[in-house]
């Protein structure tokens, strides 16, 4: 009888030792992001660059300027490997709401990231930030999100507020050199992530003491199918400078109308959004020759900087695409993810927020030293840059220390 119990005993050391083992072996990432609707596509390309960044922190690569790549797994928590589980926005508010409820009911994930757009970015993180969950952003725009006072809320990509301030420190630039960029013509689409890079322009129209001249605000519904009304207001304003915070598929119609109605402008810059989609420049052709537009990585940074050619390849082959800024933002912030598993005293999600708050990851993946969150949760370590489509290709061609081509101007000579 006393084996009998020894051996139950024993039984059950064993299978509880083997439960927490199984534990260490992986941590579980929550992500959310559309992998259905109007934005599949744009989903499909996030989710295989996160599979790409958890095959590296998960293998052995030789990657410099990458931490976690030639260490299996999360070093300082036995080696634990990253899973990723993805949870369908559909790209709506109300669904992402409800795909984070579900995550956090499940109960597995130690982290969410998420979510494509601002406008659901926002919602998500407020149901994260209610059940005082670490939600780590990796692409989302509106300034406004780093603004609202939350403790769990962090962002590894610049703002509309940082993209504002490079697009006129460039235009300041070409006004030194006496080109025509005094009238603005400001499209946006009526969500969170148009109505905040709007407000971000007005903002240095009304700094710049008359410099720049608002010449045509132009909102837009997010979903449009036709836009010749607003491109015939645009046209009529005759701006020097079109600047865009418009997503992929009203980006394309856009160009599209622009080019039956015969406009013409001295340079059109976009927001991060539709124009960083490679599909813009491929599929459009001559249509989009000259465009312009925020970016953290285009294909020529490999130029630069070496070693991010493995990364390109390595996402190249599952969709067929060069990475864009988008995309390196994503691979970026798995990277955030895993320094602050590392670094956590353990895997709570007090433990995980604490350890976010306080990164200073340098990582050589895009402009700027690499991931620190200021008492908001914003990265102040990120820059940008401007890259034009020149032939089909992202050419980086403004500030200086980045450029690999020179600009086109205006964008059709």
């Amino acid at each position: 009888m006393k084996k009998s119990i020894y051996w139950v005993i024993l039984l059950a050391l064993v299978l509880a030792f083997s439960s927490t083992a199984k534990a260490a072996e992986e941590i579980e990432v929550a992500l959310l992001y559309p992998l259905s609707g109007a934005l599949t596509e744009a989903g499909k390309r996030m989710k295989a660059v996160y599979e790409v960044a958890a095959e590296v922190i998960n293998g052995s690569y030789d990657i410099k300027g990458v931490p976690y790549a030639k260490t299996e797994g999360i070093p300082n928590k036995g080696g634990a490997k990253i899973v990723l589980k993805f949870y369908d926005t559909q790209g709506s508010p109300e669904v992402g709401k409800a795909e984070t409820e579900r995550a956090l009911q499940e109960g597995s994930a130690k982290l969410i990231i998420g979510a494509y757009q601002s406008a659901v970015s926002k919602p998500t993180s407020f149901v994260a930030e209610r059940n005082k969950f670490p939600y780590l952003c990796g692409v989302s725009s509106s300034a406004a999100l780093t603004e609202r006072g939350l403790k769990y809320f962090f962002r590894v990509a610049p703002t509309d507020f940082h993209d504002s301030r490079m697009f006129f420190t460039f235009l300041d630039d070409m006004k030194k050199q006496g080109k025509d960029v005094k009238r603005i013509a400001m499209v946006y689409e009526r969500t969170e992530f148009g109505v905040h890079a709007m407000k971000e322009v007005k903002k240095r129209i009304a700094e710049s003491g008359g410099s720049y001249e608002l010449v045509a605000d132009v909102p837009y519904e997010y979903k449009a199918t036709d836009v010749n009304a607003e491109v015939l207001k645009i046209k009529a304003a005759k701006p020097d400078v079109i600047i865009h915070a418009t997503l992929f598929s009203e980006m394309t119609l856009f160009a599209k109308t622009y080019q039956n109605l015969g406009v013409k402008t001295n340079a059109n810059i976009s927001f991060c959004g539709g124009y960083q989609n490679p599909k813009f420049a491929s599929q459009l052709g001559n249509t989009v020759e000259g465009y312009m537009g925020s970016c953290t990585f285009a294909e020529d940074f490999i130029s630069k900087k070496a070693h991010l050619k493995q990364i390109n390849e390595m996402y190249k082959a599952k969709t067929g695409m060069n990475l864009d800024g988008i995309a390196m933002e994503g691979f970026t912030t798995l990277f955030v993810a895993a320094d602050a598993f590392n670094r956590a005293k353990d895997l709570s999600p007090d433990a995980i927020r604490d350890a976010l708050a306080t990164t200073a990851l340098q990582i050589e993946t895009m402009p700027g030293k690499g991931v620190k969150f200021d008492a908001n949760g914003q990265n102040i370590w990120i820059d940008s840059t401007l890259s034009q489509i020149q032939k089909g290709d992202y050419k980086v061609v403004w500030p200086n220390e980045w450029s690999t081509t020179a600009m086109t101007w205006p964008m059709r000579p």
